[in-house]
C-alpha cells in the first residue's frame, strides 16, 4: 500500500484520543513510506494527520472543492492540492488515485465517503481494501449496523467480512496488504436465485 487515502473528520472531536490517534496513524503511514491522499483540510482532524506526513518529509497530496478553498480550509503547505468544483469530483478523484483507504472517526463526510468506497468495494468497482480505525470504539454502532444487515440478509457475510476494522495501525496496514476481494459473480447468480424461489 503506497497511497493511502485517509477519510477524517475536519473536527478534533472532544477526547484528545482523537488527535493522539491521529498522529499515531501519521507516524505508521510515514514509517511505511506511504503518501497520503486526503481532503485538503488545514482543520481538525485532517490537519493533524497531514501535519505528521510531512514532518516526516511523506507526500501530502489533497483534493478539496472550490467551495470549501472560498472557505479558507484549503491547506496551502502540503506537497500537491487539486481543485475541483463538487465533492462527487472530489470522491471520485480520491478513489480513482489511492491504493486503500482508512476511514478514521469522523462526521457525516467521512460517514459518506466510508459507504461509497465501501459499496465500490463489494461491488469489484475496484479492488482496494477498506479499514476503518475504530479509535475508542468509535464505530462499533457501525459495525453492529453491518453485521445486523449481513444476519439479515441484505449484507453478504463475505462483504462484511471484508471489512477490515481495528485500532491499531500496524494491524490495519497488515490486513489492507492480505486484502483479497469477494468474487462478485457468485453473488450475483445467488441473489438471481433467491428471486425465481
Amino acid at each position: 500500500m503506497k497511497k493511502i487515502c485517509v477519510f477524517c473528520g475536519s473536527s478534533m472531536g472532544y477526547d484528545p484520543i482523537y488527535r493522539a490517534k491521529a498522529i499515531e496513524l501519521g507516524k505508521v503511514l510515514a514509517k511505511h513510506q506511504c503518501e497520503l491522499l486526503y481532503g485538503g483540510g488545514s482543520v481538525g482532524l485532517m490537519k493533524v494527520i497531514a501535519d505528521v506526513m510531512l514532518d516526516n518529509h511523506c507526500k501530502v497530496t489533497g483534493t478539496i472543492t472550490q467551495h470549501l478553498m472560498d472557505m479558507h480550509v484549503g491547506y496551502d503547505k502540503i506537497d500537491e492540492m487539486v481543485v475541483v468544483e463538487t465533492m462527487a469530483e472530489r470522491k471520485k478523484l480520491l478513489e480513482d488515485r489511492a491504493d486503500g483507504f482508512i476511514v478514521m472517526p469522523g462526521g457525516l463526510g467521512s460517514m459518506d465517503e466510508f459507504f461509497e468506497v465501501f459499496v465500490l468495494s463489494q461491488l469489484r468497482v475496484f479492488d482496494k481494501p477498506v479499514a476503518l480505525y475504530n479509535v475508542n470504539g468509535f464505530y462499533d454502532d457501525i459495525i453492529h449496523f453491518i453485521e445486523h444487515s449481513a444476519n439479515e440478509g441484505f449484507i453478504r457475510k463475505e462483504h462484511a467480512q471484508g471489512l477490515i476494522v481495528g485500532e491499531d495501525p500496524e494491524y490495519l496496514l497488515e490486513k489492507m496488504e492480505q486484502f483479497k476481494p469477494v468474487d462478485v459473480m457468485k453473488w450475483v447468480v445467488e441473489i438471481k436465485e433467491q428471486v425465481k424461489s
